[in-house]
């Protein structure tokens, strides 16, 4: 499993019963999670909760506020720092498992950082942009590109929360896939790629996006827009049913092919203070031999 156990200000307290209940630097929040489908281990914890999502059965759901929050705060991760808040849509604008694929990718840039040389990474479906400040403030030029403006700017926020220098990240708006084909074609190639589609949206048009339909297509046109000597590239999945085994399959059919090197896929796990592990989709991850 990759597991992200290096959080002080984050920490899983209790799952259980659909929801987790979680720590957010000093706020307690409950959310709905679809994997702990076991009882809770200590049901007395969960009053400590400040807020609490319900799901609508209609789809989405509401926040239930039990106190008053902050309009936004700051979260740190090792020399990282990260703005959140609880949305509209259940999340807060940063998932914490990631930083584990984190410390994977800082390590490998920071490494290539040291020998003197460039590193440039591309990271698709970019969010509000844990992995580009993690691979920014570890030496990497990045490009960030999301089609959700709003994302983009709280990104751009983080940048500035982290401290890291303006023309360290290109900021793109725009359709992942028909990005990153125009990129091989105009000749700009990427060390390390990575990215986090979505199981199911909808594009600008109304277009339907399935990540089983699109995700071979999506890997392929990442594969040819890798530099002839990559760092890394990295596919996160969360849609229910997927193994990780299958991001694993996508990258030995599209990377390995050209490049040779390593691949491993495996649960993104967090930990869970009252026990046990929170599982959080999979990750399947290559890199140079």
């Amino acid at each position: 499993m990759f597991i992200a156990s290096g959080w002080k200000d984050y920490e899983v307290i209790d799952t259980g019963d659909g929801e987790k209940l979680e720590r957010w630097q000093d706020v307690i929040l409950r959310r709905p999670d679809p994997q702990a489908i076991w009882p809770a281990r200590d049901p007395s914890l969960w009053r400590k909760a400040q807020a609490h999502y319900h799901r609508s059965e209609k789809g989405g759901g509401s926040w239930e506020f039990f106190t008053k929050l902050p309009d936004r705060w700051v979260m740190n991760y090792k020399n990282l720092r990260f703005y959140v808040r609880p949305t509209g849509f259940k999340h807060t604008g940063l998932f914490p498992e990631q930083a584990a694929n984190w410390d994977w990718m800082t390590d490998l840039v920071a490494e290539r950082v040291k020998q003197g040389r460039e590193v440039r990474v591309l990271n698709l479906f970019a969010y509000t942009g844990g992995a580009t400040m993690a691979c920014a403030a570890a030496g990497a030029q990045v490009c960030h590109c999301d089609a959700a403006k709003g994302m983009v700017q709280w990104a751009r926020e983080n940048r500035e929360c982290c401290g890291l220098p303006e023309d360290r990240v290109r900021w793109i708006i725009d359709d992942a896939l028909k990005f990153v084909q125009r990129e091989a074609r105009r000749g700009r190639f990427y060390d390390g790629i990575l990215m986090d589609p979505p199981s199911y949206g909808r594009g600008p048009g109304g277009e339907v996006w399935k990540l089983e339909n699109e995700l071979y297509g999506l890997a392929k046109a990442c594969s040819e827009a890798l530099s002839d000597d990559p760092l890394f590239f990295l596919i996160n999945g969360y849609t229910t049913g997927f193994q990780a085994s299958v991001l694993g399959n996508m990258i030995d059919m599209t990377v390995k092919p050209r490049f040779g090197g390593l691949i491993t896929a495996d649960e993104v796990c967090l930990p869970v203070t009252a026990g046990g592990v929170l599982p959080c989709g999979a990750s399947g991850r290559w890199q140079r031999a």
